[in-house]
């Protein structure tokens, strides 16, 4: 995985990341504030050798024998006779196996030197217990090394001293407040670090705009960003004014414009992998930008079987597309107007919805659209799920397909866009919706230069007029 990667999972993560780096702090804090207090006395032993000479050979000779069993002694300081010796001689309430474990011992390397940590509770006992294991080791090594039926005072060829008694510790070394934290933010740091690598890599959704674009070979027209406050006014507020998400708006109606240089009118589908994922606000959303900047749009609302724009827009739902397509009403009768915006409501459900989409009727009703609109939006049923897109895409000059940031897997978006070329329909390109709130100074999908100063709703901008209907075409007239 990229560095990159890692870092944009980490701060799109961020939340778990702090709650396991408090969690590690918090956990490391009550583990030191409810441990017991454990002390450590030292104390130092001296290993020479009593062959009583004064020549020079003789002493280096004696002081490589030291050297030489030092190490050994090192471990016998931790033995069962030492710890048993000083059970019995303290009268400790404990087992000479609980008591070795209590003591470590090392001699440093090329001296004759031997260093003992008695660790206990009890600063006093700890230091005790110290120079007790002082005074059996030099015992239990005089025996050792005295010949048998010799007297070890007489014929021990080592003498052990201490040159550092053990004293009562002022302070503990176990807990370690510092060291604990430390090690508690780190492991909290890893923690919540391995969730967001985990959630990262086991999260298949289509989250960027680059990802849209590399999954389903697409042009990306836009993103759409989530604005809480725009989403929840009527459309015809929340999808026009300076908020980011119509700037968004516009940005897509920019784009879309450069797919269609050179033809007088179109028909564009917009539909998504599944339910869910936006394609209804982003239609309306197109619509209304489209008719905002002089273009004279109409909207259609082509999913047949659960219908939202007439009741987004507060139009009458009685009558509309499906009354047209069975030849209930002309579209005259039923268009309806909502500011600048001509909307086509999909009237009522019918009980075979696919079957009517995908007629010659429809064709004939889109080639009438095309000729009043300079742009029809049509608003279709989800592709995979139903086989109502499939069938009237091909009716239309383009498809955009929407993809939901953070919900829609990519293998859906990459289903749904193999089931469009299938059929030899032409895919405009994708729109990413529901994507993060761009940073207004750093730019991003659907960023302007500022809302200080272009975009900035100073009044300045004259009214759009109106768009007026075109004038019907010729009988038998392409779109």
């Amino acid at each position: 995985m990229e560095l990159r990667t890692v870092l944009r999972a980490l701060l799109r993560s961020w939340p778990a990341v702090l709650v396991c780096t408090l969690l590690g702090v918090s956990t490391a804090w009550a583990a030191t504030a409810f441990a017991t207090p454990v002390y450590q006395a030292r104390t130092q032993l001296f290993v020479s050798a009593q062959s009583g000479a004064t020549d020079i050979a003789q002493l280096q000779q004696g002081n490589a024998f030291s050297q030489a069993r030092v190490q050994s002694y090192a471990s016998i300081v931790t033995s069962r006779q030492v710890a048993e010796g000083v059970v019995r001689m303290l009268r400790l309430p404990t087992t000479p196996e609980q008591l070795a474990g209590s003591i470590t011992a090392d001699a440093p390397l090329n001296t004759v030197l031997i260093n003992v940590a008695v660790s206990n509770t009890d600063p006093d006992r700890a230091a005790e217990i110290a120079n007790a294991v002082a005074l059996r080791f030099s015992e239990v090594v005089e025996r050792l090394e005295t010949p048998r039926g010799k007297s070890p005072r007489t014929h021990s060829p080592v003498k052990i001293g201490v040159t550092d008694t053990a004293t009562p510790p002022s302070a503990p070394v176990s807990p370690r407040p510092m060291l604990n934290t430390g090690m508690g933010l780190l492991a909290g740091l890893f923690l919540g670090g391995a969730i967001a690598v985990l959630r990262e890599a086991l999260d298949t959704t289509v989250k960027t705009t680059e990802t849209l674009a590399e999954h389903t070979g697409l042009p990306v027209l836009g993103a759409i960003p989530f604005d809480r406050k725009s989403a929840s006014l009527p459309p015809a507020v929340g999808a026009l004014g300076h908020s980011p998400r119509a700037e968004a708006f516009r940005h897509l109606r920019t784009n879309l414009k450069f797919t269609q240089v050179g033809q007088k009118s179109s028909v564009i589908v917009v539909t998504s992998a599944h339910p869910g994922e936006g394609k209804t606000s982003a239609a309306m959303g197109l619509a209304l930008s489209l008719a905002d900047s002089g273009t004279s749009t109409c909207l259609v609302d082509a999913d047949l079987r659960r219908p939202r724009i007439a009741a987004a827009f507060g139009l009458v739902p009685d009558a509309g597309l499906a009354s047209v397509l069975i030849s209930q009403a002309e579209i005259e009768e039923v268009i309806q107007q909502t500011g600048q915006l001509s909307v086509l409501t999909s009237g009522p459900i019918p009980p075979n919805p696919a079957e009517l989409l995908a007629s010659d009727r429809m064709h004939e009703v889109l080639d009438e659209l095309a000729a009043r609109y300079e742009t029809v939006i049509v608003d279709s049923a989800p592709l995979l799920p139903v086989a109502d897109t499939v069938g009237l895409a091909p009716l239309t000059q383009g498809v955009i397909l929407i993809a939901q940031a953070g919900k829609t897997p990519r293998d859906r978006i990459i289903a749904a866009s193999e089931s469009l070329h299938k059929v030899g329909v032409h895919t405009l390109g994708a729109v990413l919706s529901m994507a993060p709130v761009p940073n207004r100074m750093g730019g991003g999908h659907g960023s302007t230069y500022g809302y200080g100063g272009y975009g900035d709703p100073a009044g300045t901008e004259q009214p759009v007029p109106a768009p007026r209907p075109r004038a019907s075409a010729p009988a038998g007239s392409g779109a």
